[in-house]
């Protein structure tokens, strides 16, 4: 594939990603947060085991890379699913409501 055709395909993909999200509801928000954390999840291994086969040092060094990066997606993705969830939980009642 030309350039071209891939740079084509690279902004599509950023305007059909930007237009699917904007119209989820908050509603299936913390769902489609706890699916993506499940696919960075894959990335990780799959990071990992690159990065474990690689012989020279530049492979070495964007394996490292990428492990950090999607290990810091992964947890981040848990906290801000955690935050959500503790939206939804009923409040319990302080000392000042007795």
């Amino acid at each position: 594939m030309s350039g071209i055709a891939l740079l084509t395909i690279f902004v599509l993909s950023i305007f059909v990603g930007f237009e699917v999200v904007s119209k989820v509801s908050a509603v299936l928000h913390t769902p489609l947060m706890s699916g993506a954390n499940a696919i960075h999840g894959v990335v990780l291994i799959g990071a990992i085991i690159v990065t474990g086969s690689a012989t020279t040092p530049l492979p070495l060094v964007l394996g490292l890379l990428a492990i950090v990066l999607a290990t810091i997606n992964l947890v981040g993705g848990f906290v801000v699913t955690d935050r959500m969830l503790e939206m939804f939980k009923p409040k319990k009642p302080g000392k000042d409501a007795a």
